[in-house]
């Protein structure tokens, strides 16, 4: 049976790019996960909660319930994190966003991923005494993955895309972080944690997202968590040729539905 999930962040009312994708995913597999991602706790709202389950409701899709939710995970998000601690695979960084910055704007080249220049890894060489000295002074840190050590114990990686076999880069993203004090556990982590908790084996969602699987399925081969298959679909793009975001108030399925569209109407834009 093939388990795929949705999982919306609680910050805004759904637009037309979600519908399309927990569409997807409803339609990709037998069992329909919904799971809610409210780690944000700044900006996760509870009425964009109910908004969520009222506005695919609407859509017609049904999943089991109780709705899993970040929230009540984090004891699971915390283990995974030890275990990556003891593995000598994660690392306090002090850096914070100006030095970063300051760092690879002095580097004559730095390496670039998905989402630009990378963490020049400067905190990851500090000693574990320099490490504690600045904890216990009360300095505000993430946990990072060192990459390359994560790359040299999982080994060579591949990942299920459709009907390819897809090669890891392991050190796409670098050293990315994984938890921080304002987030206990960084999306990469949680998303791993919890499709392996709740049994899913077909992750469907938009090919902005392909590049992350690289890292995703890293974090799964050391936690020995199982990889689901993968299938990225096309995104929806609004009239300039730009993914919606929350911020296109007109393409929210509240606004929609306030406006008297029908499910239809939506599914004939969305061309499914």
């Amino acid at each position: 049976m093939s388990v795929t999930r949705f999982a919306p962040s609680p910050t805004g009312f759904l637009h037309l790019g979600h519908a399309f994708a927990a569409c997807m995913a409803a339609r990709a597999g037998k069992e329909f996960l919904l799971r809610i991602e409210d780690l944000d706790q700044g900006r996760a709202r509870e009425e964009f909660v109910t908004a969520i389950f009222e506005d695919l409701h609407w859509l017609g899709l049904q999943w089991p319930e109780p709705v899993l939710r970040q929230s009540a995970r984090m004891a699971a998000y915390k283990h995974a994190l030890d275990a990556l601690r003891a593995a000598g695979l994660i690392y306090p960084c002090f850096c914070t966003r100006k030095d970063i910055a300051d760092e690879i704007a002095r580097a004559s080249e730095a390496p670039y991923g998905p989402d630009g220049p990378l963490y020049p890894g400067t905190c990851r060489h500090l000693s574990p005494e320099e490490r504690q000295s600045r904890i216990a002074a009360g300095a505000a840190y993430a946990l990072r993955l060192d990459a390359a050590a994560a790359a040299a114990q999982a080994g060579v990686l591949t990942f299920r895309e459709k009907d390819q076999i897809v090669a890891v880069d392991p050190l796409r993203f670098g050293d990315l972080v994984l938890a921080r004090k304002d987030v206990p556990a960084a999306y990469h982590l949680t998303v791993v944690v919890d499709d392996a908790f709740q049994g899913v084996t077909l992750v469907t969602r938009g090919e902005d997202l392909l590049p992350a699987t690289h890292v995703q399925r890293l974090l799964q081969a050391l936690l020995a968590l199982p990889a689901p298959a993968y299938a990225h679909h096309r995104l929806i793009l609004d009239e300039q040729g730009r993914k919606f975001s929350k911020r296109d108030q007109a393409a929210t399925l509240r606004s929609l539905r306030q406006a008297g569209v029908t499910p239809q109407a939506v599914f004939a834009r969305l061309g499914l």
